[in-house]
């Protein structure tokens, strides 16, 4: 049995640090490009969630939103600036999620710099819409789940694992502290 443990036993496990885990939120946020945006809410004692799209994410690892300055979601960050996001890139890997923190400004070059044609379908007035505010994500940690070896050889390793029995695990995971 021991025999059978070592030759499936795999390097899975990877926790990042710093430029690192920038890096690694970068990577998977651009396979992404949305998320399931959760607050946490005093106000009736729960969590809320929805999706929405990343503007950009920065050197740092900030992610930036564009949000309407009355939706429900800034009332909730106005009252608890705690953030969680959560990414999926593919039904197989580039799973992350981000825990931070969510501050709110009304910087009109952030909102010029952050616009794209699709958003205005939520603004309509474009990029001098008043309704506009900007998200900045600034993240503390999370967690990624990923494959080593990109989605064809994830899957091949797959069918093979499911033809032969054995384990061929492509995936591999960790803390991410920015």
């Amino acid at each position: 049995m021991d025999s059978i443990n070592k030759n499936q036993e795999e390097h899975t496990r990877e926790n990042l640090d710093g430029a690192k885990a920038i890096h690694k939120i970068r990577e998977l946020i651009d396979k992404s490009g949305s998320c399931f945006f959760v607050t946490s809410t005093s106000l009736n004692n729960s969590h809320k969630s929805r999706p929405m799209s990343v503007q950009k994410t920065d050197e740092a690892g900030n992610l930036w939103f564009l949000s309407a300055k009355d939706s429900m979601k800034n009332m909730e960050i106005a009252a608890d600036t705690d953030v969680t996001l959560y990414f999926q890139g593919s039904s197989h890997s580039d799973f992350l999620e981000l825990n931070g923190h969510a501050l709110i400004t009304y910087d009109q070059a952030k909102i010029e710099e952050l616009w794209d044609p699709t958003v205005k379908a939520w603004f309509t007035e474009g990029k001098n819409d008043p309704r506009i505010s900007v998200i900045q994500f600034v993240p503390d940690s999370g967690y990624y789940w990923d494959n080593k070896h990109g989605n064809t050889v994830a899957g091949i390793k797959i069918l093979i694992s499911a033809i032969s029995g054995k384990t061929m695990d492509d995936s591999i995971e960790g803390t991410l502290n920015v």
